[in-house]
């Protein structure tokens, strides 16, 4: 096999199919568009779409809907060379939004299809991982099934073999650790194998057991500043190696009404960024993903600057709320203007 020619990222993960309604229930809906989706996927294409080099690995099924997935990332300037094939059904995810003041649900069918058997040696990471600049992956990764946590601590292990920067997404879901591993003694292993990390506030809490309230209405609310110092002093001590972690911190006062905001760790000391208020939301799927891929597009291109890094990456996914689907399509010029960085 081959590598990837000149880039500066890998992302690894699963893609799927996204079937959603606006309304229904899975039992009585009837979605009218196939979308493709999946955390380091669209990760990949955030970061295509600011103009990085990026490649990106998984395995789909052979035929028809594997191809028109491959053909779907190719659309978007990634490498899919390396996109392996074999028999099997591609996993998907059922969205329901939320209405009126229900939450959006996720159901998931990603059982028994390609990347889930996926197992240590199958992927020449050496291959493919040698000239890159960074490694990106996810805690879905490890959630599918034990085979595909070994294929993603075998991919770890050679990005730190290889000396790329390896960025981290928490992206904790309980629905999909069915296979009898501890989630958290899991995540925690990966977590303290990276150098850049994003994580929602609701997976940190639900690592650290501790939660700070955050009940923003708008943008002038106050947050507890000194709580959250101390708490990031506590993740510092747990993952010592990470140099830039983000939490990414939100309050819902309706479904369609997000306010959002973020801190960041740097070298063992916290940096804070605008709270921003968002009133007419039109799809909050992926904005975590659009986190990650702004973290992962500013230790590319502002790295000794972890003020900007957060601002960028939070301007990243504010955006990002505007934009229906899972991908991040906003330009790199607009959201240095919502970041204020010229």
């Amino acid at each position: 096999m081959e590598k990837m020619k000149n880039m500066d990222v890998i992302c690894f993960g699963e893609f799927m199919m996204r079937l959603d309604d606006a309304s229904q229930s899975i039992e009585t809906s009837n979605p009218d568009e196939v979308k493709f989706a999946g955390s380091e996927a669209n990760v990949a294409v955030s970061l295509a779409t600011l103009g990085d080099n990026v490649g990106y690995v998984t395995r789909l099924p052979i035929g028809i809907v594997g191809n028109a997935a491959v053909h779907r990332l190719a659309q978007y300037g990634i490498d899919t060379s390396k996109v392996l094939r074999s028999e099997g059904k591609i996993g998907s995810y059922f969205l329901q939004q939320g209405a009126s003041r229900q939450k959006s649900k996720t159901i998931y069918d990603r059982d028994n299809t390609p990347f889930s058997s996926l197992r240590p040696g199958i992927i020449d990471w050496h291959s493919i991982l040698k000239g890159a600049k960074v490694f990106h992956t996810s805690g879905i990764s490890a959630a599918i099934s034990q085979s595909s946590a070994d294929a993603t601590f075998e991919a770890l292990d050679v990005a730190d073999e290889l000396g790329l920067t390896v960025s981290f997404d928490i992206n904790y879901r309980s629905a999909l650790w069915n296979y009898g591993a501890d989630p958290k003694e899991t995540l925690v292993r990966m977590m303290q194998r990276c150098d850049v990390m994003f994580g929602d506030v609701i997976e940190f809490e639900y690592i650290t057991g501790k939660r700070i309230p955050f009940e923003a209405t708008s943008s002038d609310y106050q947050m507890d500043l000194k709580a959250y110092e101390e708490w990031c002093g506590e993740l510092h001590a747990l993952c010592p190696r990470c140099k830039r972690m983000i939490i990414g911190i939100r309050s819902q006062p309706q479904p369609r009404h997000h306010v959002l905001t973020a801190i960041m760790i740097a070298d063992g000391k916290m940096i804070t960024s605008a709270i921003h208020d968002i009133k007419e939301i039109v799809d909050p799927v992926g904005v975590g993903d659009a986190f990650a891929a702004g973290s992962i597009h500013a230790a590319l291109h502002f790295a000794d600057d972890p003020q900007k890094w957060l601002d960028y990456s939070l301007a990243a996914a504010t955006l990002k709320n505007q934009i229906p689907g899972d991908f991040n399509l906003t330009p790199d010029e607009k959201i240095k203007a919502l970041a204020g960085i010229g």
